[in-house]
């Protein structure tokens, strides 16, 4: 395991900037990284990346030193496991909504003393074919990063004490799924989901954890950087459509 650049970035208090992206590509993963990313998350909960594939993505993060991270479909130690073991440096969860659900999805990414991780010889420890187990334990619990997903009434609700809760990295605004839970699905500027991430900006900022977010073009993230928040990102689609449709109109004018 490498040590992990955007983990450190953040502790250090700066800002790190990162893609999304949902399609199972190690070369497309590998074209990415020939641009200043900090991190690229693959999304495995909205695309069909599956660990296999997440494996050989992670492997093509690698080759330019930009760190990969994993989003997981669900709060499942089996389903964590098998991403982390691929390698992937941090992981994102989604639909975290208490104390308890944080505290099991730090167990689920912490070995030994912290958490409750299978070990095995796998990938991420280096097919145990370099240093010993103890030193990758000790290695891994303090590198891997931890982001977990604010997207419900009951979680914002909850946050106080989630933010309490030891291990974790970054919290994470998902204002879609925010607009759903308060009953205006697909209505994130809606005055109700407003004043949610307002209190989410609000507890975060006071807690030391980072604050994370998705945003859709780079005007938005600077706005978020005002905000506070240090862990930007943004969809490989909100990247790509732009210049394409730039290029397309440039082209045939």
């Amino acid at each position: 395991m490498r040590p992990n650049k955007t983990k450190a970035a953040l502790k250090d208090g700066q800002t790190v900037l990162g893609c999304f992206i949902r399609y199972p590509s190690a070369s497309l993963v590998e074209v990415l990284t020939y641009q200043a990313w900090d991190f690229i998350v693959f999304d495995a909960e909205h695309g069909t990346i599956q660990p296999e594939d997440c494996e050989n993505m992670v492997r093509a993060a690698e080759l330019q030193g930009v760190t990969p991270i994993v989003r997981v479909t669900t709060n499942q130690a089996p389903v964590i496991l098998r991403y982390m073991d691929s390698g992937a440096q941090g992981l994102h969860v989604p639909w975290v909504n208490s104390a308890s659900e944080a505290e099991a999805v730090v167990q689920s990414v912490k070995y030994y003393p912290r958490g409750v991780r299978g070990l095995a010889g796998v990938r991420a420890a280096d097919y145990a074919l370099r240093g010993s187990f103890g030193d990758y334990v000790h290695f891994a619990n303090q590198e891997s990063l931890v982001v977990i997903h604010i997207e419900t009434a009951e979680a914002v609700e909850q946050l106080p004490e989630i933010v309490k809760v030891d291990g974790l990295d970054v919290i994470f605004i998902g204002p879609t799924d925010l607009s759903h839970s308060y009953g205006v699905p697909g209505e994130p500027q809606h005055p109700t989901v407003q004043a949610a991430i307002d209190r989410i900006v609000e507890v975060v900022g006071k807690s030391g954890l980072a604050l994370g977010i998705m945003v859709g073009n780079a005007q938005a993230a600077q706005q978020w950087r005002e905000r506070g928040a240090r862990y930007i990102t943004i969809g490989f689609e909100s990247v790509l459509m732009p210049a394409a449709k730039a290029y397309l109109e440039k082209a045939r004018s």
